[in-house]
């Protein structure tokens, strides 16, 4: 119920105190809950352990809600255009190591959450000294006007040290675009309500189909396989250790997860998504029937946990961490940051409600009847992927934002066409280092001053 919350809050959090401060403020709202839920069992009353159970809780998911956006955003502003998106999946994988991690821990320590949340709370101060070294992101800098903090930061992740005071074209032309963009960022926010804003077609529109995608995700039985792995794969009449069922829905998820970054951009966001939510519509038919026939599974012993570990590939192919990565594409700079967290919000609202009504739901058509509901999700999410989520792969943020305004498409043979132009350039070496090519990727990947100005004059 907290996650909502900090989804909400971190909007907020990552625009005043930076991106930094909003992770170690994360790590800090954690190591407080888990210390809560280590120290519960201490009291003498029940009454008194409960509450202090469910104040612990309260602040861990707090912590989850604050952790989603920080760092995917943190990544993007200090990383070269050429590894942004590898280095944005890090946050699904992360997230997916640590998901497996914990059914490890539930596996091998079987009724003892005291000494998991001792484990985890180890782990969280590491996280916190972790970064307490990290610069803070040269796009937060300049956007506060801390210019000199902000070249010191960009020096430290293009490998330049410090006390070096010579000039190095391709940093200065680098820093001035950032600087270019968060100025534009700036003036815009500046001049603009958020009732104005919320009234642009390239800010509602997207916003209408993230929540959308956001849905899909979490009603499509993603988030009740993940929490109730165990639960399901003793219900689906899997014969096998619930919990060892768990850790294998993890590793196939994170062995999944290893090769997004490839996937999205071999693929494309679309078919991506097509592929994963026709996936999932088969795996939940696939349970639903051997809940309805049982001779299946007779048959087929292992068929629910093949359908079970296949749900868990199929949907981290696209359908889980699809809606993570296009959020940090398809909203415009200057609404970035509240987008994303109002988002967020509504997307961990939808995970709140899945996660709490699915036992009554369970209790009142069935389990196989559920999967079925589950299915039929999936297979309109295909439908709405197919309908309404543009492709955005190798469009630049212009060209995405011009989309929603406009509804003009730059088609694939256009993005193939330019691509293959920078290649070709690339072969005959008329770059003459990688940071002059990232230059080029800068140009493609960020907002151009003048033609923003110039569409939004037409328009």
């Amino acid at each position: 119920m907290a996650c909502p919350l900090g989804g909400l809050l971190v909007g907020y959090l990552m625009d005043r105190i930076g991106r930094r401060n909003t992770m170690l403020c994360t790590n800090c709202v954690g190591i407080v809950g888990l210390l809560l839920l280590v120290t519960a069992p201490s009291h003498s009353t029940r009454d008194a352990i409960y509450i202090q159970l469910l104040v612990g809780r309260f602040l861990c998911g707090l912590m989850i809600g604050l952790s989603l956006s920080p760092i995917g955003s943190y990544s993007a502003e200090i990383s070269l255009p050429r590894i942004r998106g590898r280095l944005i999946m890090g946050t699904s994988i992360a997230i997916a190591c640590g998901i497996l991690f914990m059914y490890l821990l539930g596996y091998f320590i079987r009724n003892n959450f005291k000494l998991i949340s001792i484990i985890s709370v180890v782990y969280q101060c590491f996280a916190f000294c972790c970064c307490l070294p990290m610069p803070e992101s040269p796009s937060w800098l300049l956007q506060k006007g801390y210019e000199e903090r902000a070249r010191k930061s960009l020096k430290y992740f293009r490998g330049l040290s410090k006390n070096d005071n010579n000039i190095y074209e391709e940093f200065e032309t680098e820093l001035a675009l950032i600087k270019k963009n968060s100025d534009l960022s700036r003036s815009a926010a500046a001049n603009e309500s958020l009732l104005q804003a919320i009234r642009a077609p390239e800010v509602y529109k997207p916003l209408i189909m993230m929540i959308g995608l956001f849905f899909f995700q979490q009603c499509s039985g993603i988030v009740v396989v993940i929490v109730f792995a165990a639960q399901i794969a003793t219900r689906a009449g899997v014969s096998a250790d619930p919990l060892l069922v768990a850790v294998f829905v993890g590793v196939a998820r994170i062995v999944t997860t290893f090769f997004m970054g490839a996937i999205f951009e071999k693929w494309g966001r679309r078919p991506a998504g097509i592929v994963s939510a026709t996936g999932m519509t088969v795996c939940m038919l696939i349970l639903a029937a051997n809940g309805w026939w049982p001779a299946i599974g007779q048959h087929v012993p292992l068929l629910p946990v093949v359908a079970i570990v296949l749900h868990i590939i199929f949907s981290t192919m696209g359908l889980l961490t699809l809606p993570f990565f296009m959020i940090s594409e398809v909203f415009p700079q200057r609404v970035r940051g509240s987008a994303n967290g109002f988002t967020l919000c509504i997307g961990l609202l939808f995970s709140f409600s899945v996660v709490k009504l699915y036992p009554t739901m369970e209790t009142l058509i069935g389990t196989a009847n559920s999967f079925a509901f589950f299915g039929a999700i999936s297979l309109l999410g295909v439908a709405f992927i197919y309908f309404i989520v543009p492709e955005t792969k190798g469009r630049t943020l212009l060209e995405i934002e011009n989309y929603f305004r406009t509804g003009r498409k730059v088609s694939n043979a256009e993005v193939a066409r330019r691509q293959s132009q920078i290649a070709m350039e690339e072969a005959a070496g008329i770059y003459r280092s990688d940071l002059e090519l990232n230059e080029v990727f800068l140009k493609l990947s960020k907002v151009d001053d003048e033609l923003g100005k110039t569409v939004n004059g037409k328009e």
